[in-house]
């Protein structure tokens, strides 16, 4: 019997070592994913799993595990952070409605959907933010299974469409930084009190570097989000910061790439050189300035200097022009990126732009004081529908933002929009997908500032993310009009025709009787200059008359100018 049983704990215990040593996704359908190789770096390089190098581009999942309040319209004084948002959520459905929510918002904020489309898009790869209590209870000193599966299932999505991953650790243990993309408080405790929560940090990365340091669909671990020490904390703690994760990560995983971001945002690398790691790759984010090369040459010349890559882990929320010249500005220094974000409410900015709805917002507007109270029915149904609606298939497409992103012809070429035939009518915001000055011309395209005062990109904030301004309109007719036109710009629409000779009109809307109208098919002038009349107002609408021509057959190039600007444009009908 002894010896029965002890063949028996032999076999168990082999069983297990096996079980521990084996992927967390063997035995499921990965569509032929068999890689073995790694992500490397060498010298300025990242080189692909069979050594070739690589300028990685993606999405960055923002927004999912870890929920940032401007994403979802949650301003102050409703509070920003995660914690603060599922606080607020907590009192007005009660927990277990709020456990129910958290689930269902991250079942539908993500699914293989949203990876098979973004690599449709052009993607190779994800940035993964995580807030670190969706692995480890830091009052019960506990891990999370739960935390651990969602990446696993995540992992199979992305082995079966090939896209590849890179772990985020957003929100760290105590707040990295005093602002609500850290989930803070308002104090960084991270750095006022290191002794507390580093070990819990570097902890949490131990256990991930251990349950995936063989998984090859991982690039690497962006091991620290946007780190802002405060006073008189500096670069030096930052550094001293790595200098104890990196060995602890490298004893259990030397198999990825190490992403390294610097300090303020992921701007500043003072002490952070030489480079602490042979396998690791300096990652900064660009927000909020020029896209030239003055920029981004202090990176450069570190990288040259240190012979290490860099990569680009966030950017965006400006306006498509800057998306563009700052893709290019990458791809002319060789340096991979990834793009914030994804997903967002009621947005231009993203390619995917879910749905608001007035039980949502009758919360919000009670969350920020200037509401009353919504019934815990009307809350509960805002709040789940709110999430219902964050499904890929719910959400409005943008597809003018993944052109900036990924058309390699988006600065040279035009695209249509959709497809629009004449005879028929022609919405005013359709006109093709292109940079300034391919598909259309605006005096002011490019936001450039966070400041909306100084907002030069799109001044209605409506439907596409161009320099041209869109906003919401009274005009029965459609949803959407073209406003704050300026003297000589122009929009451009790729078009069926089917020959034959038709009438053209206009619907404007015009105060006092400013501006007026051109049109070229294929830079030849079909109609002179038309003057706008006076409808009493920009939301007044009236359609003018601005003549006939007779058109040919195929497909061609209208092209709608503005000699003289000061009113607003909402369709053409040629019939």
């Amino acid at each position: 019997m002894r010896s029965y049983l002890s063949l028996l704990l032999l076999f168990l215990l082999i069983l297990s070592n096996c079980k521990n040593s084996t992927s967390p996704n063997d035995g499921e359908d990965l569509n032929g994913y068999n890689e073995t190789g790694f992500f490397k770096t060498d010298g300025t390089l990242i080189l692909n799993r069979q050594g070739e190098a690589v300028q990685i581009k993606g999405f960055g999942l923002g927004g999912w595990l870890l929920p940032e309040g401007y994403m979802f319209n949650i301003t102050h004084p409703a509070g920003e952070g995660a914690t603060e948002i599922y606080e607020q959520i907590e009192r007005v459905l009660g927990a277990a409605d709020t456990k129910e929510w958290i689930k269902q918002f991250r079942d539908n904020f993500v699914t293989e959907e949203d990876i098979k489309t973004m690599k449709e898009w052009g993607a190779d790869h994800i940035r993964v933010p995580f807030h670190y209590n969706l692995f480890y209870d830091i009052d019960k000193g506990e891990f999370i299974d739960e935390g651990f599966d969602r990446i696993d299932e995540l992992l199979i999505w992305c082995k079966r469409n090939r896209v590849d991953v890179i772990l985020d650790m957003h929100a760290a243990p105590g707040a990295q930084s005093d602002g609500p993309i850290a989930d803070s408080d308002g104090t960084a405790r991270f750095w006022t009190e290191s002794d507390t929560y580093w070990p819990i940090t570097i902890k949490i990365w131990e256990k991930l570097a251990n349950r995936y340091k063989n998984e090859t669909i991982i690039i690497g671990y962006d091991l620290l989000n946007e780190p802002v020490t405060p006073s008189p904390y500096s670069n030096i703690d930052l550094a001293k910061f790595y200098s104890q994760i990196i060995p602890a990560v490298r004893k259990i995983d030397k198999n990825h790439i190490l992403f390294i971001e610097g300090n303020y945002y992921a701007t500043t690398f003072d002490h952070l050189m030489p480079p602490m790691d042979d396998n690791m790759v300096y990652a900064f984010h660009k927000y909020w300035n020029e896209t030239d090369q003055g920029t981004i040459q202090y990176l450069v010349n570190i990288s040259n200097q240190y012979n290490v890559p860099l990569w680009l882990g966030e950017s965006g929320e400006n306006s498509n022009p800057w998306f563009y010249e700052t893709i290019a500005l990458m791809e002319a220094n060789n340096i991979g990126w990834n793009w914030w974000t994804h997903k967002k409410l009621e947005t231009i900015t993203a390619p995917f732009s879910a749905p608001s709805n007035s039980g949502y917002d009758a919360v919000l507007a009670y969350w920020k004081g200037e509401g009353p109270a919504p019934s815990a029915q009307e809350a509960k149904d805002g709040l789940f529908k709110m999430v219902e609606d964050l499904k890929s298939e719910n959400c409005d497409f943008r597809p003018d933002v993944v052109a900036s992103l990924f058309s390699p012809t988006f600065g040279s070429e035009n695209e249509p929009y959709t497809e629009l035939t004449i005879p028929g009518q022609i919405d005013a915001v359709l006109y093709d997908i292109g940079y300034e000055g391919v598909s259309y011309h605006d005096s002011e395209y490019k936001r450039v500032s966070s400041n909306n005062n100084q907002n030069t990109g799109n001044n209605g904030w409506s439907f596409r993310n161009d320099g041209v301004d869109i906003e919401r309109s009274d005009d029965p007719r459609t949803e959407y009009n073209i406003g704050w036109t300026d003297d000589g710009e122009w929009l451009e629409y790729t078009v069926t025709i089917t020959a034959g000779t038709y009438n053209m009109e206009a619907r404007v809307a015009s105060p006092n009787g400013q501006g007026s109208i051109r049109l070229f098919l294929d830079d030849t002038e079909i109609i002179e200059t038309t003057y706008v009349p006076s409808t009493g107002g920009y939301q007044n609408w009236q359609q003018m008359e601005l003549g006939s021509y007779t058109f040919p057959a195929g497909t061609h190039i209208l092209k709608v100018a503005f000699p003289n600007g000061g009113f607003n444009f909402s369709k053409l009908l040629i019939e």
